[in-house]
């Protein structure tokens, strides 16, 4: 064999290689497999390792196993995970303008979020971490939080002294302020045990997480206040979206796409069954708010929306608050 046909049979042999390698996702998250996040996580597995006839295999690493949502972005820039699904409260560090889905009594339903979410205003958002180097590959739903505490919550002097775990989120802390209480950032994987010793008076969390983390068993009284949103956005690095060939690319985005519509087609019936399994543990008492009770939490909070207003901008909060009518 010449010179000539070695080269091409070493260029044909490393190409036919490559396109056999196996490209492994590692897919870090920090709730439980059957929350609406872990289902989803799971729904892309199977979609893409079937779709890529096993090129692209999917490792899941729930309940923080891996990393917590503090430290997964810099896991995922470094390479060390290909995918994570942190809470929008995360991405603070990223983009002010995110700030705006932390905002209290923002929307009225999870509706008026899939509005906001899948308008231009809300997809133009997910673009402002692309200078970060991060792809955001779309919205994943969790639901509107509760306050759990180990007394009853019912109007905001209730709050006055009150140590309540938030996530790394100034906005959050600017509404646990608002009505005199103590907000403390921890990561989610220490609230419970933050809890269990009483080091901490109460959290915010939607059913789903309250139910599956068992915050309910060491948390007499939840406060049905539907007083904020928890969601997440499922990203990947865009070195690792360039690091695969188009065909790829495009099977990730696609598999992402249809977990993601799984997900969140999922995250109402999942909350509503888990917020029923509380009740019928009888372990906490479901408080709910009169429309008096619910407009003294409004007032006291919604200062904080002027507040964060130039760092978001007040054309993001107002096509936010938009959302909550129906077109």
């Amino acid at each position: 064999m010449n010179m000539k046909k070695s080269i091409l049979a070493a260029a044909l042999l490393a190409t036919m290689t490559y396109a056999n390698a196996e490209t492994t996702i590692k897919f870090s998250h920090i709730v439980a497999p059957d929350t609406p996040k872990g289902q989803m996580a799971q729904k892309f597995k199977e979609i893409i390792e079937e779709r890529s006839n096993g090129d692209i295999k999917v490792d899941i690493f729930p309940n923080s196993q891996l990393y917590n949502d503090n430290k997964v972005l810099e896991a995922l820039l470094l390479g060390d995970v290909q995918m994570a699904a942190p809470s929008l409260s995360k991405l603070q560090r990223l983009t002010t303008k995110m700030q705006v889905y932390d905002l209290p009594f923002l929307f009225k339903d999870m509706d008026a979020v899939e509005r906001f979410q899948s308008s231009e205003v809300g997809q133009e958002l997910l673009k402002t971490v692309e200078p970060k180097g991060i792809v955001a590959l779309g919205y994943l739903h969790n639901g509107l939080k509760q306050f759990s505490a180990n007394d009853p919550i019912r109007v905001p002097a209730d709050m006055d002294g009150k140590k309540f775990r938030i996530q790394q989120s100034d906005v959050l802390a600017s509404q646990f302020e608002a009505v005199g209480a103590v907000p403390i950032k921890k990561p989610f994987s220490e609230v419970y045990t933050l809890l269990q010793t009483k080091a901490i008076d109460g959290a915010e969390n939607p059913w789903s997480n309250i139910y599956s983390q068992k915050f309910h068993e060491i948390q007499p009284y939840i406060t049905e206040s539907n007083n904020g949103l928890l969601d997440y956005v499922v990203i990947t690095s865009k070195s690792f979206m360039d690091s695969l060939p188009e065909d790829q690319q495009a099977l990730v985005r696609e598999a992402a796409d249809e977990a993601i519509a799984y997900g969140n087609g999922l995250a109402a019936e999942i909350n509503n069954r888990d917020k029923q399994s509380i009740i019928d543990s009888g372990y906490s008492e479901i408080i709910e708010l009169t429309p008096e009770e619910r407009k003294q939490w409004v007032d006291a909070m919604r200062p904080v929306w002027k507040q964060y207003e130039d760092q978001i901008g007040a054309d993001v909060i107002a096509a936010a608050e938009a959302s909550n009518e129906a077109q």
